[in-house]
């Protein structure tokens, strides 16, 4: 369960960080337009946060429509320029309507991050069937390229733009019993790799963060039991659970111009659990 395990979307809005109150004039993001996929929970609603909150108007989704109605009420409460639509990832009618409604709302697409996951199965990779393999492609790992290419037209018109997508240190470093999981971010690893060289010459920057042992509710089972924090932590050789907010400010600075040097690589926000293949 590291990063963004679980389901894609959540109803939780606990944990939201990346941005403190209204953006500013002068933001860093101002002007821009972002897209963030399962932006109602934990990761994806701080980074929707941290990126409203410097400056960019923001089109958040996630698969129920009572959720996205909350995740956009609370960050409008808080003054910050946000919409939002239902979208699951893995069906592409629904990638088109995303798309269209940043088109729609706000002119054109600056930004995306792609941060939608799922993790159907839990125990030996040699028990998962394939339609769990399937699943768990079809939304970590195909919808993130697929999502890419129907940005990147939109991007070009505006003279470029950044992607993020949101791995895990589980790409690095298997967990047990999320064998299938931990392919997928690895995947996604090689599709920045692959497709960095071919988005540079179009001005668009792609990066990828990779998220380790952050408190959402989706990591519960891992850090609401003392004992078995302590164990989960000694073993990634961490002294502190990750916030949503710890990886939201990573994710903003690859996103800013602050980042304009950055392509094609992937940054560990892992407290310093191993990551490397």
């Amino acid at each position: 369960m590291w990063g963004a395990v679980g389901r894609v979307g959540g109803s939780g809005l606990r944990g939201v960080g990346g941005g403190g109150g209204p953006p500013g004039p002068g933001g860093a993001l101002a002007g821009k337009v972002a897209v963030v996929t399962a932006a109602t929970d934990g990761i994806g609603l701080a980074v929707a946060a941290g990126l409203a909150g410097a400056g960019a108007r923001v089109v958040l989704s996630s698969r129920r429509d009572p959720h996205v109605a909350a995740a956009v009420g609370q960050l409008r409460g808080r003054g910050l320029e946000v919409s939002g639509v239902v979208c699951h990832v893995g069906q592409p009618h629904s990638r088109q309507l995303l798309v269209q409604k940043a088109l729609e709302t706000y002119g054109g697409i600056d930004i995306l991050v792609s941060n939608a996951a799922v993790n159907p199965v839990f125990g030996s990779a040699l028990d998962a069937d394939e339609a769990a393999w399937e699943k768990i492609f079809q939304v970590n790992v195909t919808a993130a390229a697929m999502l890419i290419k129907l940005v990147v037209p939109h991007m070009e018109k505006r003279g470029g733009g950044s992607i993020v997508l949101v791995s895990s240190v589980a790409g690095y470093m298997p967990f047990p019993g999320l064998g299938p999981y931990s392919v997928s971010k690895a995947a996604l690893l090689g599709l920045v790799k692959a497709l960095a060289p071919e988005l540079r010459p179009r001005r668009i920057r792609l990066n990828a963060v990779a998220p380790g042992l952050i408190r959402t509710r989706f990591s519960a089972a891992l850090w609401e039991d003392e004992a078995a924090r302590e164990r989960v932590m000694a073993a990634m050789g961490i002294d502190r659970l990750g916030t949503p907010s710890d990886v939201a400010e990573v994710v903003t600075f690859l996103c800013s111009p602050a980042a304009a040097y950055v392509a094609g690589e992937t940054v560990v926000v892992a407290g310093g659990a191993p990551s490397r293949l």
